[in-house]
């Protein structure tokens, strides 16, 4: 393992334009047909974590192995790591959305909420509807005290999850409705 970290830098350039295409999320569409219709927090709770299942599917085994170690490393606290790991990824397959929401989560625990937000709308340019994008989106302009905004993102997500647990900070703002 920790020779294909020392040499995953050495390599990344020779995979620049190698990564496959993205993988085909269409399989997904049954899922967020399913979350509208979701009875409960823990029923739509089960159905994201299905989504996380085809949303953590790297497009290549080498991609896989780069999503992977970011995780192990953020999930360590080890953001310095997570990091590069996640920079290596999304210039490697640029075309993941997968890999900006990773390296956007790392920066959002790191409570660096602006770096988090070019890589959440990278993210939402691939999949619009990628609900953990859509509500680190509402939640890093929310921490940003871009409260307007956050509130508008935040109903973005719900209108794709009427059931994640950032709705309880939901506001009525003028003129609009919840």
């Amino acid at each position: 393992m920790r020779l294909t970290l020392i040499l995953l830098p050495l390599a990344a350039p020779l995979w620049a334009d190698g990564c496959p295409t993205a993988p085909d999320l269409s399989a997904m569409a049954p899922l967020y047909n399913q979350l509208q219709d979701a009875p409960n927090e823990q029923a739509a709770r089960l159905i994201t974590n299905e989504m996380w299942g085809f949303w953590d599917d790297a497009p290549d085994e080498a991609s896989q192995e780069m999503l992977d170690t970011g995780m192990k490393a953020r999930a360590g606290f080890d953001f310095f790591n997570a990091i590069e790991m996640f920079d290596r990824l999304v210039a490697y397959c640029p075309f993941y959305a997968e890999g900006y929401n990773q390296r956007a989560f790392v920066n959002y625990l790191r409570q660096d909420y602006s770096a988090a937000l070019p890589d959440l709308e990278r993210a939402l340019e691939l999949n619009p509807i990628h609900v953990g994008a859509l509500s680190g989106r509402a939640l890093s302009l929310l921490a940003l005290g871009r409260e307007d905004e956050g509130q508008l993102a935040l109903r973005d997500a719900l209108k794709v999850n009427p059931w994640l647990p950032e709705r309880r900070l939901l506001k009525l703002l003028p003129g609009k409705e919840l």
